[in-house]
């Protein structure tokens, strides 16, 4: 079995040929030729949620597949767009919401919100590279989480978004040494802990997101040595941030149905 480190490596040494394994399944080629096929013909908020297939494939490349049910919810964070810094959407901590309604900013752009690269093509690539991940994570968690932090790296501005994310905080903890019960410290004091160990400027670098990653994989591997099936730490992925529903949306929800 390929372990955690090599798995890693093998997708992110070649991405682009990663992305084209994916993007040949047959059941992505049929979703994504629907999409591209249709999407064009979207002209309003209710055009997008009330085609199931496109709004699955939509949410699903933004990270939110387990959000389509909510359709309610993502109409109202639509809406509202996000240029009022009080909308809906920016009041959102999960910052997914905000990003799908950047992409598909009806609010905006009006009946010209899908003719842009972003809501075509830049969708389609969201989706692939999501597909990827969650297919790493069939097979080895470990792998999938090393993938999404690559991908999310350059955009970490504070330790505060990190700790956010459980999928996050959990490559820096393994990478950085850190005891699982760390999590339960103060949380300014993991970050003064933390920010000690690896620079929060370093999120852009490259190479020292790399030299992290090659820490955590090595790490991770260790310390779940059936690291390339199913275990317990795949609650990770239904946790809140990419990878799960976050409290105040499910607090919104049951507001809105009542």
């Amino acid at each position: 079995m390929i372990n955690t480190f090599t798995g890693y490596r093998l997708i992110a040494s070649d991405l682009p040929r990663s992305i084209d394994r994916i993007e040949a399944q047959p059941l992505v080629q049929r979703e994504t030729a629907y999409y591209l096929e249709n999407i064009g013909n979207v002209k309003s908020i209710d055009d997008l949620v009330g085609d199931d297939r496109l709004f699955r494939y939509a949410m699903k490349a933004h990270g939110l597949a387990d959000m389509a049910y909510a359709k309610a919810f993502m109409v109202k964070a639509l809406e509202g767009g996000i240029d009022d810094r009080e909308s809906f959407a920016n009041s959102l901590t999960d910052k997914r919401y905000r990003d799908f309604v950047a992409t598909f900013n009806f609010a905006r752009h009006g009946e010209a919100t899908t003719i842009f690269e972003k809501t075509q093509q830049g969708t389609v690539d969201r989706y692939l590279r999501q597909t990827l991940e969650e297919d790493a994570g069939k097979t080895n968690e470990g792998v999938r989480l090393a993938l999404y932090f690559d991908r999310k790296a350059a955009d970490i501005t504070s330790y505060y978004e990190v700790l956010g994310d459980p999928a996050l905080s959990q490559v820096m903890r393994t990478a950085l040494g850190f005891p699982p019960a760390f999590a339960q410290t103060d949380i300014d004091k993991q970050v003064a802990l933390m920010q000690d160990r690896f620079d929060v400027a370093d999120f852009q670098d490259p190479e020292a997101v790399d030299e992290l990653l090659n820490r955590f994989t090595s790490l991770w591997e260790i310390s779940n040595p059936s690291a390339g099936t199913q275990s317990p730490i795949l609650a990770l992925f239904g946790q809140p941030a990419e990878f799960g529903v976050s409290t105040d949306v499910l607090l919104t929800i049951a507001q809105m149905k009542r």
